[in-house]
């Protein structure tokens, strides 16, 4: 991802009109894909560690009614 990021600044620098002529496209295309790539990952860790929370906070409610009765 890093190599990808570099390759797309380095062609805006050595391209400063040709970036806004789609010289720079393909680049920005792959990096979208990344960025999409890290953002779903993302999303399920996420969606994983609320899913977990969830439980554990549904178990403690559950817990304290039982005391509470």
């Amino acid at each position: 991802m890093v190599q990808i990021i570099e390759e797309f600044q380095k062609c805006h620098t050595d391209h400063p009109l040709g970036k806004f002529l789609g010289q720079c496209t393909e680049l920005k295309v792959k990096l979208d894909r990344c960025f999409r790539q890290e953002k779903a990952i993302k999303r399920k860790t996420n969606f994983e560690q609320s899913k977990k929370l969830k439980e554990r906070l549904q178990a403690y409610r559950k817990e304290t009614a039982d005391m509470q009765s």
